[in-house]
């Protein structure tokens, strides 16, 4: 049995991350914090912050200092994504897709339906279409896109299309940003890696990491980000040379290791492709020392402690 021992609590601050290792304060005040996602405009900030069996979405405008709740306890809600108008935030609770004004002026509407559990991943330059994850029943996923019309009263979904299966159960597709792309995780190697493949699909997919990566995001340039297993970022320059998609070698963008969320994001690119909204740990170095400690022989150990006991 393999176990750490050691003091932490797990709360986590928001910070700006440059590629030179840099950090500055983002959102400082200490919290559980879960998937940081910048608006289009990098003004604010949505993240889902938990508290005990509840998790809701908050927006945050970091230059003013305010922030808003979006969602109501009880119930987790969580993965939100801004449409490119900033207007709108959509997000999954109970399974489902919702949305709601980013302003919080509204309550919570459902979006779409599905017998599967769904997650929104990413919306199409001009909010058109949205790719969301469908989880099967086998622990892979279905990636589908669905028409979104904006109307006076809200978003309204219109009827999903498939776009690709994939045997990951997290492969968070990001559109380009030309809309023409759709880059997303697999772990149809046996690892998970980044593919790119064209929008609409035309059956073909470009490996872009080399060494295991996940959560693609785009710059809004020629730059293609992805985190590592150990949570760095890491970048690949593209080229489009015709129906191809010609990715450079991968490079290390920045050392500094993100604050370990497993699979969840844990970062968002700025609109100016210049730094990251980061978690990080709010705790210092002399708390977050811990010690990984290997118990031989587990199970002959349990017995014995079981049978000194029954006497």
């Amino acid at each position: 049995m393999l176990y750490r021992s050691g003091r932490t609590t797990g709360l986590r601050v928001v910070q700006w991350l440059t590629g030179d290792g840099k950090t500055e304060s983002l959102w400082e005040e200490p919290a559980f914090y879960q998937i940081p996602r910048l608006s289009p405009d990098g003004s604010r900030l949505a993240s889902v912050l938990t508290a005990g069996s509840n998790s809701d979405i908050w927006v945050y405008d970091w230059r003013r200092g305010s922030r808003t709740r979006l969602t109501e306890p009880p119930g987790v809600n969580t993965h939100p994504r801004w449409s490119p108008d900033g207007q709108y935030v959509v997000f999954q609770s109970a399974g489902r897709l919702f949305w709601t004004r980013a302003d919080g002026a509204e309550r919570p509407q459902p979006l779409m339906k599905g017998q599967n559990l769904q997650f929104p991943d990413s919306f199409t330059p001009d909010g058109r279409r949205l790719a969301f994850t469908e989880h099967d029943r086998d622990g892979g996923s279905v990636i589908q896109t669905v028409p979104i019309e904006s109307t006076s009263s809200g978003l309204r979904a219109g009827e999903p299309e498939l776009f690709h299966r994939t045997p990951s159960g997290n492969p968070y597709p990001a559109f380009s940003p030309d809309g023409r792309w759709l880059a997303y995780a697999s772990s149809e190697s046996g690892v998970y890696e980044i593919y790119v493949r064209a929008f609409p699909d035309r059956g073909r997919q470009w490996p872009i990491s080399t060494d295991g990566g996940t959560l693609p995001v785009w710059s809004r340039g020629n730059e293609l980000f992805y985190r590592t297993e150990d949570n760095r970022l890491m970048v690949s320059t593209y080229t489009v040379v015709g129906d191809s998609f010609v990715a450079g070698k991968p490079r290390l963008w920045s050392d500094t290791r993100l604050f370990n969320m497993g699979l969840t994001q844990n970062f968002d690119l700025a609109p100016d492709g210049k730094r990251f909204a980061v978690l990080m740990s709010a705790e210092g170095p002399e708390l977050r020392r811990t010690r990984h400690m290997l118990v031989l022989n587990f199970f002959e150990e349990v017995r014995r402690r079981v049978a000194a006991g029954a006497r």
